[in-house]
């Protein structure tokens, strides 16, 4: 893949690894320095950012990729489409499938989020969020919720859930009774901003994936105002079907992003820098 102007690019390192800063904002990945984007004033455009490659993992093409999470430096995973929805664990070194626990068959999976020592996952038009041991991946419980689900990560800031359901929304929740506790509108430049899906929860903001297109944007959840869009084009598969959209998002606990899609072959390793 060339190097461009815009979307993805090859970094000259490949190594997945890194360590964390004191403060949780720079980070080393191999030779590469992980820099949270600053976030522009209320006045200022959102950043323009891309999508620079690390490294690249192999990755499930039976994976219909709904949710992403990492938690205590594991990798889960939740897939869609009925029949084929699970929970997974994959090893984050290699992108191997190490655990699943299937959903029934007619159960669609959506959105992951980790809550302190539990996995909490959406359903698409089910009304359920199931809630999953990280260890055994066993089910602990469920609740039910009205509307439909798409994306969920969870705010260790705020100690609330986040959710899209497709959109131009952020909801949330408690993490413990699942309740809504209110709702922004998410605006970019002042125009609403619909098909949220997958979310990633940060320090500097919610990342979130936006459906059918190859943008990933972050969101500020006090205002719902976009302060950064990132152009990932360039990193679905040449032979992708229009709805093996880009579609999934975990940050790593160096700095650097998982960023994958709905039946890719490739878990990709990147940072997201300046266009």
């Amino acid at each position: 893949m060339p190097s461009t102007t815009s979307g993805a690019t090859i970094a000259t390192s490949s190594t997945p690894g890194g360590s964390t800063a004191a403060d949780g904002t720079t980070t080393a990945v191999g030779a590469t320095v992980v820099t949270d984007p600053p976030v522009p004033g209320p006045d200022q455009p959102p950043l323009k950012l891309r999508v620079e490659v690390l490294a690249r993992l192999p990755h499930d093409t039976g994976a219909f990729t709904e949710g992403l999470v990492m938690n205590d430096g594991r990798l889960f995973e939740s897939t869609g489409l009925e029949g084929h929805s699970e929970v997974r664990e994959v090893d984050p070194a290699t992108g191997r499938v190490v655990r699943a626990t299937p959903l029934a068959d007619d159960e669609f999976g959506e959105g992951l989020a980790a809550v302190d020592d539990e996995l909490v996952q959406l359903t698409w038009q089910n009304g359920v969020a199931f809630r999953w041991d990280p260890d055994t991946l066993g089910e602990e419980g469920r609740a039910t919720y009205r509307g439909e689900g798409w994306g969920l990560c969870y705010d260790d800031a705020t100690g609330r859930l986040i959710q899209t359901d497709g959109s131009a929304a952020l909801i949330f929740r408690d993490p413990a009774t699942f309740a809504e506790l209110g709702r922004v509108a998410v605006t970019s430049e002042g125009k609403a901003l619909p098909k949220l899906n997958e979310l990633e929860c940060t320090t500097d903001g919610v990342w979130a994936n936006v459906w059918q297109t190859s943008s990933i944007v972050r969101i500020d959840p006090a205002s719902g105002r976009v302060t950064a869009v990132v152009d990932a084009d360039g990193l679905a598969p040449p032979n992708a079907d229009h709805e093996d959209v880009l579609n999934g998002i975990a940050r790593r606990p160096d700095g650097s992003w998982f960023v994958t899609g709905k039946r890719w072959p490739t878990l990709y390793v990147a940072r997201f820098v300046p266009a």
